[in-house]
Order: C-alpha cells, then sequence, then structure tokens
C-alpha cells in the first residue's frame, strides 16, 4: 500500500518512514501542506497537523473533498474540540504525539480493512423522506442531496439497516469502525452529533440511554 507521510520533522518522519518500509508499506513523505495537495492519488494518508505552510486541519479538508482516501491525523493537540473538527472534517482516526509505532500500525490495517470493505451493496433504502442508496454512497432528504463524511455514511447506512432496532454503542463500534477499535467512544458521539446536525432534524437518531441508537422517521 502506498503512503502519503505529511510530516516536516524529521525526528518523527525519519524513523516512522523507516519503520513503515520495513512493514511492506510504500511511503512518499512530503513536509508541506502544499506539497501533500500536490503528491496526487494517494493509497492513504497520515496527515501531522502542524505544518510549517499551512493548518493540517485545512489540508484534511481539502483532500477529503477529492475522494475517500483513509486519513490517519498525527496531533499534538490532545484537547476535545480539536478531535471533534478533525472527525467533522473526515479524517478516519487520529493519534496523539507521542504514540507506539505498533498502535499505528495497526490503526492503519484497521482503517484500511474498514475502507476496503465498506458496504456497497447497491441497495436503495427510502425512509419517509430520507433516502440512502448505498451503490453511489449519496443521501437525500425531502429531494436535496446532503453531503456526508465516508464515515457519517457509514453510520447512517448501518443504522439504515434496519429502522427502528435499537444498535448498541459496542455494536455500532465493532460494525462501523472495527471489532478491535482504539479509539476513544466518544467518536460515535461525535459522529451523531453532526448527522443529527446534518440531517436538520434531529429526531432521525434517536439515542436509547444506556443501550445506543436508533433510527427512526421523526415525529411531525
Amino acid at each position: 500500500m502506498d503512503i502519503l507521510l505529511v510530516e516536516d520533522d524529521d525526528t518523527i518522519a525519519e524513523p516512522l518512514e523507516t519503520g513503515l518500509e520495513r512493514d511492506g508499506f510504500r511511503v512518499n513523505r512530503v513536509a508541506t501542506g502544499a506539497a501533500a495537495l500536490q503528491a496526487g492519488a494517494p493509497e492513504f494518508v497520515l496527515l501531522d497537523l502542524g505544518l510549517p505552510d499551512m493548518d493540517g486541519a485545512d489540508v484534511c479538508r481539502e483532500l477529503r473533498a477529492r475522494g475517500d482516501v483513509p486519513i490517519i491525523v498525527i496531533t499534538a493537540r490532545s484537547d476535545e474540540i480539536d478531535r471533534v473538527v478533525l472527525l467533522e472534517l473526515g479524517a478516519d482516526d487520529y493519534v496523539v504525539k507521542p504514540f507506539g509505532f505498533r498502535e499505528l500500525t495497526a490503526r492503519i490495517h484497521a482503517v484500511a480493512r474498514r475502507s476496503q470493505h465498506r458496504a456497497d451493496t447497491g441497495a436503495l433504502v427510502a425512509i419517509g423522506e430520507l433516502e440512502i442508496d448505498g451503490r453511489t454512497r449519496r443521501v437525500l432528504l425531502r429531494g436535496e442531496e446532503i453531503t456526508l463524511t465516508p464515515k457519517e455514511f457509514d453510520l447512517l447506512a448501518f443504522l439504515a439497516s434496519d429502522p427502528g432496532a435499537v444498535f448498541t454503542r459496542q455494536d455500532i463500534l465493532e460494525s462501523v469502525w472495527d471489532a478491535h477499535w482504539y479509539g476513544p467512544t466518544k467518536t460515535l458521539d461525535v459522529h451523531v452529533a453532526a448527522l443529527r446536525k446534518k440531517l436538520i432534524d434531529g429526531g432521525w437518531i434517536e439515542t436509547v440511554r444506556g443501550v445506543g441508537f436508533r433510527l427512526a422517521v421523526p415525529d411531525r
């Protein structure tokens, strides 16, 4: 797999590049946001936020606008607002410095596996005024298309697989993220909040206290 490594700190990038290549990855390392955006179409992106020429969040936003390339953000920022913003921008996962190399490679494999095996059955699910097209990965609400990140689409499609059924938090994390999810469970709440905002009417996704979530047509 070809990995675009966007990191300007040689003390981090050089051993990371060496380790990834030793594990069989092909690494293209760049040190600026501009170079990352000019690097073509990578299969996977490891993106540092603290770049010398632009904010890594802007790079993440632009890469996500171009397609569904898996993105793991590498950040020294550990406060919650940064994590929320990154996930809403479309990052698939993130690691906070300092991090262990084996943890990072485990996350790379997990994100790549989820990306490769995303459900694309071609089924069109219609629930009231909401339409979810698994073939084109498009969502329409009252005939208007809603732009979702890949993970937001996967979450909505999973809940829509059985409208009204209650899915536990663990069910959702294992099915939409990974059975060995390393990230915080807060990630699920972030994505649910983002979906509710984009669906305009928060009643589409109901919280079942102490259990999980379900998709239901809002009362009108």
